[in-house]
């Protein structure tokens, strides 16, 4: 970025540096488009896609479309979108194969064969995942890093936080705009070492902003993943769906640190067993598919037992395996637990739930398109409906790959064909006013606590209603503290942090059904 800079232009501006987003240049700048990437983060990698452990889906020679979404359909508790889903079976593995093996060389496990090893999850009725040992989100992440900053028509902003997004009816200067469809014509941005914003105007916007488990006092999640897509989206008038679908991990690391560490799907997938504080193996008491049972399922049987047994925490039990095999095949979790003392070949794992995926999001269509004009949504902040009420294991990263290639692929189908108002918008009004830190903080701390005590894994109407007041009335607060402050990424974080909090305990609030990530215990 020149320093002389008032306005930046591109073709299509992708807010957030995760697999979604990643995809998405990547396809966008191969049909020649120009493409900037922005992330809030300045390390690139800090994203969920990073730090997802298990693998990707790709296939088995014994599955068929019926069994696919037959496992997609289960999970999600039969809310999910079987189109979208096709869509997966279909795109996929070839994808997987062009982008991420013969483009990437991303290094997947074989086996003795020389094909790549399989491993099986929970809810899936066979094994169809591929992995790198337990670091399949880093590997991705890394080797596609090397390709974008090889790419000339991509352009890296790291530092660069997203405030809002422009619209021609909230934001241009011709008044005339306020006639057209609701079109997004790019973001005001916030360039985090100059202290300016800046706009960058688009032909096309992709948000890619991940998740919101940092809204939660436990979260897998990295502390940049607090709902800012939802809010954004939200403000700028787009669709937003099955929010209250908040699925939460059931193993996580059971230590002081609230950003939980992951303990992945795949160690049960290979055979650990989960136990409470007496070894018991609690699992068969709570469905027929014991600890691969689906996560919803397997998070209640936790709070459950624990509940029964008087424990802190519940143990994921892999000691009856070959110790060399654990280590060789789950490198990163046997070097993260003796960090905290525990030798998972000769100790049970201790573990707890934590909040870890929405399920819901920006409503999407199979283009990734929102209901705004010109602005598209993949991977987790998006809602194509492949989830439903509780995302099936290692589908994530796979939904990232499809829809972000598609929505970069689309982008360039629709630039050649229709022509694009590019607007004058007004400079963005800097506030000088100075934020107090402690406020700042106890903010967090009341949303992260008002969310995980009252919106988390069993909910009930007086929790709901509890949390509903609590989150509106900091959100009266909150907005003008932003609206007059000296802005700052954590400032821009805690606007939408309260924003995606309130939009979650809506939909909660209305559904009275429970399913799936949504249990209502009333």
């Amino acid at each position: 970025m020149k320093k002389e800079e008032s306005v930046i232009y591109t073709d299509v501006l992708v807010i957030g540096s995760g697999l979604a987003g990643c995809a998405s240049a990547l396809s966008a700048a191969r049909e020649g488009l120009d493409v900037i990437i922005i992330t809030s983060q300045n390390n690139f990698f800090e994203s969920s896609s990073n730090y997802a452990q298990g693998g990707i889906i790709y296939k088995n020679l014994e599955d068929n479309l019926e069994r696919f979404i037959g496992d997609f359909r289960k999970a999600g508790d039969y809310l999910v979108n079987e189109k979208a889903v096709k869509l997966l079976y279909e795109k996929g593995p070839s994808l997987i194969d062009e982008i991420l093996v013969n483009d990437l060389k991303v290094p997947f496990n074989k086996n003795e064969k020389g094909e790549f090893h399989l491993t099986l999850e929970g809810a899936h009725s066979l094994p169809r995942i591929i992995h790198v040992n337990d670091v399949t989100g880093e590997s991705i992440q890394k080797n596609f890093y090397k390709k974008l900053k090889a790419v000339s028509n991509i352009k890296i902003y790291t530092g660069a936080t997203a405030v809002d997004l422009i619209t021609l009816a909230h934001h241009s200067l011709n008044p005339l705009h306020i006639y057209e469809p609701s079109t997004c014509s790019g973001a005001y941005v916030f360039f985090q070492k100059k202290g300016k914003v800046i706009p960058i105007l688009s032909k096309f916007t992709i948000l890619a902003t991940g998740g919101l488990g940092w809204i939660y006092l436990h979260s897998t999640n990295p502390e940049n993943i607090r709902g800012d897509g939802y809010a954004m989206a939200y403000r700028a008038g787009a669709r937003l769906m099955n929010m209250e679908y908040v699925q939460f991990h059931p193993t996580t690391l059971y230590s002081n640190d609230t950003k939980r560490f992951l303990i992945t799907e795949a160690l049960r997938g290979e055979g650990a067993i989960l136990r409470n504080r007496f070894g018991q193996d609690f699992m068969k008491k709570y469905h027929s598919d014991g600890s691969l049972a689906p996560r919803d399922v397997v998070c209640r049987a936790i709070v459950q037992e624990l509940l029964k047994t008087g424990g802190q925490c519940v143990y994921l039990d892999v000691t009856h395996e070959d110790s060399d095999w654990i280590k060789e095949r789950f490198p990163g979790v046997y070097r993260r637990c003796l960090e905290d003392g525990i030798d998972i070949t000769t100790q049970p794992i201790p573990v707890v739930p934590a909040a870890h995926y929405e399920c819901g999001g920006i409503a999407t269509d199979l283009l990734a398109n929102t209901t705004i004009n010109r602005l598209k949504a993949v991977g987790e902040v998006a809602c194509t409906g492949i989830h439903g009420a509780n995302r099936i294991a290692s589908s994530s990263l796979l939904e990232c790959l499809v829809f972000g290639t598609i929505a970069g692929r689309d982008c360039a189908d629709r630039i050649r064909k229709e022509s694009m108002i590019i607007p004058n918008v007004p400079a963005w009004k800097e506030e000088n006013e100075e934020v107090d830190p402690e406020l700042l903080h106890q903010d967090w701390l009341t949303i992260k606590h008002t969310m995980w005590n009252y919106a988390g894994i069993i909910r009930t109407k007086k929790k709901l209603e509890r949390a509903y007041g609590i989150i509106e009335k900091l959100r009266q607060d909150i907005y003008p503290f932003y609206a007059n402050g000296r802005l700052s990424d954590d400032l821009i974080g805690l606007r939408n942090a309260v924003t995606t909090s309130f939009l979650i305990l809506h939909a909660a609030k209305l559904n009275k059904q429970s399913r799936g990530c949504h249990y209502r215990l009333d």
